[in-house]
């Protein structure tokens, strides 16, 4: 086993496999896979526009963004009488994509990411074909 594997907590008994279970258990609503989609397409934004995005009233949004908060997946900037989010860091997008990835592979033998992949490496582009969290917000 090598060292990073072992400091990164990958191993079966790892101390945090518990806390990855409370973080996909975070991420198991439909409204907060939509507001993590929201908040990587824009630096920031405030809970009226997020709710109006995700098409949820803001309370619901608000409720939701609470509880992210609280686990650290977004951080918050109050400017006046609002409130900003963000998101903290880029591992809740990375694993939002490639959950929308996996959804894909049970509705396809050929999911439209591998195709996009496929597609935009043979047009010369293997930056762009690199980057799979380029996927859209639906709601």
């Amino acid at each position: 086993m090598s060292e990073d594997t072992r400091t990164c907590g990958r191993l079966p008994d790892s101390e945090y496999v518990e806390l990855a279970v409370e973080v996909f258990s975070l991420l198991a609503d439909a409204t907060r896979v939509r507001i993590v989609l929201a908040l990587r397409d824009a630096d920031e934004l405030p809970v009226n526009q997020l709710a109006d995005i995700v098409d949820r009233p803001a309370s619901t949004v608000s409720q939701h963004l609470a509880k992210m908060r609280m686990a650290r997946m977004v951080t918050t900037r109050q400017h006046g009488q609002r409130v900003f989010y963000k998101l903290a860091n880029e591992h809740a997008v990375r694993l939002v994509a490639d959950a929308i990835f996996q959804a894909e592979h049970a509705l396809s033998k050929t999911p439209r990411h591998h195709h996009e992949t496929t597609t935009t490496a043979a047009a010369g582009n293997s930056a762009a074909a690199e980057d799979d969290t380029a996927i859209e917000v639906k709601a």
